[in-house]
């Protein structure tokens, strides 16, 4: 975890950025990842020059060998003067960096050909140098703690107004994850990736639950095959590539496709998939995959991605996704067909309400997370109903932390649902029939099946208020009688 020095030290990055003119920041991020990955491939190259001169053996270069390519290393310019430093990243490293496209390089740099270098004078590229040179000499000690720093800059996108659709709470993430309870063996795909959140909470969760037992083959699978995630923003696939790559997984799959469209062809590929699609949007009719429509004939995004999930799992593949209120409840021909194709076709497991301001400050739509399992043969008997009420933070623009969390109770309860069986549709959470789902029209809102008990309030006979009433009218007029004397006087 980032110590609350190390937090001050970012803000003071982030401020000097703010204050050279730089105010997005989706732009800030960008180019302070930009930067960390340009000092990554020094360390890389450091790295190789020790293991060289241990084992004797030559090694494969980064940089070029000569005076030129060598003046382009982070530990070469960094202490130069300030027009120099921006000479050498502006005209030298940032074109080598955008030109870096081999079969040996991260999938970071697959993204960097329309990458623009952007931090306006010498003055605030020498700060931000200093700045993370600070942090990551001083305070920065492993890898963990680098995708923390990455994280914790991310997180900032949170209060970027509309920017903030590219971001899902890392505490919903992690509930998510943990639902699923992914393992080391599993193929893990995001379709709308963002920056990667939910890929490095699976991750995160696999390196907890499974680091001391994971084989050789299951470390070379989770540095590359394990993970995949598809976005149609290049801005976003170079953030997420960043974000993975920090997090140990150095060759993920990050890919530039439209998920929905006809470009994807991806099929029974994953065993489980995880994801905050894109809501309310539409799509151009004609590019949508036709095998989405099948499942249902839409353009709304929030339907047409559910539907892809169930396409890209294997058969016992897992899901979970959040999805706006209006999925389970909406009542147009796709929303029914969507709702019955999981309840009829699929196991329907888990369908858990969030409150409002769960996005807020950028954000205030209902929102629910589904949990299914594909099988293309049925097996949903019973769906659980949560009615989440608090997730450890405020529901108002400013999320501060709160001590009511119903979140470790979810976690504790699904995967105890025996447990579940003789709780009321009165209490928080509950099992429903999927005959009780099939007789409502395969609505999936909880208020269809919870049940308010409202107390029973006794009040006083009428003559009782009636005579209250009158000494009140007659303790007013007193009053009025006593204010008035004190006027005249």
């Amino acid at each position: 975890m980032l110590t609350g020095e190390i937090r001050n030290k970012v803000d003071k990055i982030w401020t000097d950025m703010w204050a050279g003119g730089i105010t997005n920041p989706l732009t800030v991020i960008e180019q302070l990842t930009y930067l960390m990955f340009i000092r990554s491939l020094d360390e890389k190259e450091m790295e190789t020059e020790s293991f060289e001169a241990i084992s004797g053996q030559e090694m494969p270069k980064v940089f070029p060998q000569d005076e030129d390519g060598q003046s382009m290393r982070w530990s070469k310019f960094k202490t130069k003067d300030a027009r120099v430093i921006y000479d050498i990243v502006g005209t030298k490293v940032f074109p080598f960096i955008k030109s870096m496209n081999g079969e040996n390089t991260s999938a970071f740099s697959r993204y960097m050909q329309d990458a623009m270098f952007l931090i306006p004078t010498p003055q605030i590229l020498q700060k931000i140098i200093t700045g993370l040179d600070e942090l990551y000499e001083h305070d920065i000690k492993d890898l963990d703690m680098q995708g923390d720093l990455y994280e914790y800059m991310l997180g900032k996108l949170a209060t970027a107004g509309q920017n903030g659709q590219f971001r899902t709470p890392k505490h919903i993430r992690d509930m998510m994850v943990r639902l699923l309870a992914p393992t080391p063996d599993d193929k893990i795909c995001d379709p709308a990736c963002g920056t990667a959140g939910f890929l490095v909470s699976a991750a995160e969760y696999i390196r907890e639950t499974y680091e001391s037992e994971m084989t050789s083959e299951q470390w070379e699978h989770f540095a590359s095959d394990m993970f995949t995630g598809l976005d149609t923003d290049r801005t976003m696939l170079r953030l997420s590539a960043m974000n993975l790559m920090l997090h140990s997984i150095t060759n993920p799959h990050i890919d530039y496709v439209d998920s929905v469209s006809k470009q994807n062809d991806i099929a029974a590929a994953y065993d489980i998939i995880l994801a905050n699609p894109p809501f309310t949007g539409t799509v151009d009719a004609e590019s949508i995959h036709d095998n989405l429509k099948t499942v249902c004939d839409t353009k709304k995004t929030e339907l047409l991605f559910v539907a892809l999930f169930l396409r890209m799992l294997r058969k016992g593949g897992r899901c979970a996704c959040i999805v706006p209120d209006g999925v389970l409840f909406g009542t147009t021909k796709a929303h029914k067909a969507l709702r019955k194709e999981l309840v009829e076709n699929h196991q329907l497991e888990a369908v858990i309400s969030m409150p409002s301001g769960v996005f807020k400050p950028y954000a205030g739509v209902s929102t629910a997370v589904l949990i299914f399992t594909k099988t293309g043969a049925g097996g949903t008997d019973r769906v659980w109903f949560y009615d989440m009420k608090a997730d450890g933070y405020s529901l108002d623009d400013k999320r501060s932390a709160i001590e009511e969390n119903d979140i470790p109770d979810i976690l504790a309860r699904f995967h105890n649902l025996a447990g579940e069986v003789d709780r009321k549709p009165t209490e928080k959470s509950f099992l429903v029939d999927k005959s009780a789902i099939e007789e409502n029209g395969y609505d999936l809102s909880i208020n269809r099946y919870k049940e308010v008990v409202y107390e029973k309030v006794e009040y006083d006979a009428p003559e009782v208020i009636m005579e209250r009433l009158d000494k009140l009218s007659i303790d007013i007029a007193s009053k009025m009688e006593e204010l008035r004397g004190l006027i005249n006087e």
